[in-house]
């Protein structure tokens, strides 16, 4: 490979950046690179044998032009009706795995940022990763969660039915959602087992309930004008361990992940939260100037660590 000069831009943002700061950007740099060529290498595996419920066509997605404004570059993909994952294999498997849900609005899908990086950080923990290219359409749609939710079941389901073949624990199987990744996965979280398309082959003959959760600043759980959560969200004992996180700064609300907390911790539900001051919204694993909300990978390791086996079924 070719060594590249670093534009004037890049090095205007070297010259105002704090020397603290460095360590943290080459650490983002390394992670970007390491996903992207995970994300290159990774083939696409289609959830369906052919078209997904209500399609008629298998588009795997269009790529958007990079935004001139971010650095490191982030990679957003839409009109996929062709929902697929790409697996990520760890070095050293625990038997764990997770499902990344990405954000994107339900418009788009950010493949890197909250996809690949992520599973690159799940692989150090010697957890398997799968992102899911869930399907979105670049326009407005009524319930435009309803998709996504019905991807993020099939690929659990998908995943349990090859744990074998992947060498997984199948009561060790969680999702990790961001933004409107996080809304759907809170939302999967809640549905259990009622499976929201139907089911007509032997991979939806494994449970589409993950194991546990992740939701990483999750974009309006809350009906703002009742100041509740959302009433679709009916969590109750049964609903599994989940860990959030949100900024006090962002724009949606930090309120969605503190009322989803409440009604966990209401039901026993194991349940972790942290909110930080400042970061604001989308920043994946990536530093935020003037924040410590890239630490929370460090707690999540830990309470990771702690999903040792499946909670009891009611």
């Amino acid at each position: 490979m070719a060594l590249q000069l670093p534009d004037s831009k890049a090095l205007q943002m070297q010259k105002q950046t704090p020397a603290y700061r460095l360590p943290w950007l080459l650490l983002t740099a390394i992670l970007v690179l390491a996903a992207g060529r995970l994300s290159a290498s990774d083939d696409l595996q289609p959830l369906w044998p052919g078209y997904a419920p209500g399609e008629s066509t298998l588009e795997a997605g269009r790529t958007l032009p990079f935004r001139e404004t971010e650095i490191p570059r982030v990679t957003r993909v839409t009109d996929i009706t062709r929902p697929a994952i790409t697996i990520h294999m760890a070095s050293q498997p625990n038997g764990m795995a997770v499902l990344i849900l990405p954000g994107g609005a339900f418009r788009r899908v950010v493949t890197d940022k909250e996809g690949s990086e992520v599973a690159s950080w799940l692989n150090q923990q010697g957890i398997t990763a799968f992102v899911l290219r869930y399907r979105v359409a670049d326009q407005e749609v009524q319930e435009p969660w309803k998709k996504p939710l019905q991807d993020a079941q099939r690929a659990i389901s998908l995943i349990r039915s090859r744990a074998a073949e992947w060498k997984l624990d199948p009561s060790r199987i969680g999702v990790a959602g961001f933004s409107a990744g996080g809304q759907a996965a809170a939302r999967l979280l809640c549905a259990g087992q009622h499976r929201t398309y139907t089911s007509d082959d032997a991979v939806d003959q494994q449970s589409p309930r993950p194991d546990f959760g992740l939701l990483i600043y999750p974009w309006n759980l809350w009906d703002e004008k009742s100041g509740s959560l959302l009433p679709e969200l009916k969590i109750d004992a049964s609903c599994p361990p989940a860990f959030l996180v949100h900024t006090h700064d962002d724009h949606a609300s930090s309120l969605s992940s503190v009322m989803f907390y409440a009604r966990l911790r209401q039901l026993n539900v194991p349940a972790e939260l942290h909110v930080y001051e400042s970061g604001g919204h989308g920043y994946g694993l990536r530093p935020v100037a003037g924040s410590q909300v890239s630490s929370w990978t460090t707690a999540a390791e830990s309470w990771l660590a702690r999903r040792t086996g499946p909670r009891p079924q009611p």
